[in-house]
């Protein structure tokens, strides 16, 4: 009786941790791809090369864990396992050494998505290595090993597997979070205290410059009442803090708006810079 109650706990055991398996890593796939998809839209997509890989990455990711938690297919999750890590390999490339031109700094985006990213390889190759669950036990085998062929004869050596991968991937992962700059301050100052606006021509577009001549930008996702460039976008396009004075030529309205952490921000035109 004993025995044919492991036997039953075995034979029920795999469609359970197929479909545990099956939602959570196409719940990371999906997590992933919205982190990278916020990114994209406030500033990512303007950089060279690294905006289409970040567009090709939101639309893999959302398509991978959509086949995943509708197939459930191995084969689909072994794709998603190997997207999740080349996505990781990346980033790391890219907080280490620079890609394409790019060199990322640590915000907390980048290392919540690396996280993400080993989970979802974990969970994804887990479920590539369990055996099909078409799969039948041939008549006649010892209770003992059918209750180990429900998971599957090398589920264990798989599972090792992963999970030496995933740690190593979470080590190779602090190490190069470890040695990368940090996102700029809340509030960096692109120009002096007291730095005096004009303006000067670019192709035939009136722009606005500091003192220096350098020009001033302004992003557009932001609004009259909210930054959205923090971390890495601060960090290569660090905000105007003031005082501004508008000098000749400049005829906009100058302001201020209030950025996370309690920072004033310079507007032009209600827009921040």
């Amino acid at each position: 009786m004993m025995t044919a109650d492991v036997t039953k706990t075995g034979s029920r055991l795999r469609p359970g941790l197929r479909l545990l398996l099956r939602v959570t890593g196409s719940g990371l796939l999906i997590a992933t791809a919205a982190i990278h998809l916020d990114l994209y839209a406030t500033g990512y997509r303007t950089i060279p090369t690294i905006g289409w890989l970040f567009l090709l990455q939101i639309i893999a990711g959302f398509a991978l864990g959509g086949l995943v938690l509708v197939t459930g297919s191995r084969l689909v999750a072994a794709a998603g396992a190997l997207f999740a890590l080349s996505t990781l390999g990346g980033y790391l490339l890219s907080v280490q050494f620079g890609l394409f031109a790019f060199r990322e700094v640590r915000t907390t985006a980048g290392i919540v998505a690396a996280i993400i990213e080993v989970l979802a390889f974990a969970a994804l190759a887990v479920l590539a290595a369990l055996p099909s669950p078409r799969a039948r036990i041939p008549r006649g085998t010892p209770d003992w090993l059918r209750t180990r062929a429900s998971v599957g004869a090398s589920g264990v050596q798989a599972g090792v597997a992963v999970a030496a991968i995933s740690v190593v991937a979470l080590g190779l992962t602090a190490g190069a979070l470890a040695g990368a700059g940090g996102s700029a301050p809340a509030t960096p100052s692109a120009t002096a205290s007291g730095a005096v606006l004009k303006t000067t021509t670019i192709g035939g577009t009136r722009v606005l410059t500091n003192a220096a001549g350098k020009t001033l930008y302004w992003f557009a996702p932001d609004t009259s009442t909210r930054s959205a460039c923090y971390g890495s976008c601060a960090a290569y396009w660090p905000p105007v803090s003031g005082p501004l004075t508008a000098g000749p030529g400049v005829t906009g309205k100058l302001g201020t708006i209030t950025r996370t952490g309690g920072g004033l921000q310079e507007t032009y035109n209600g827009h921040p810079l």
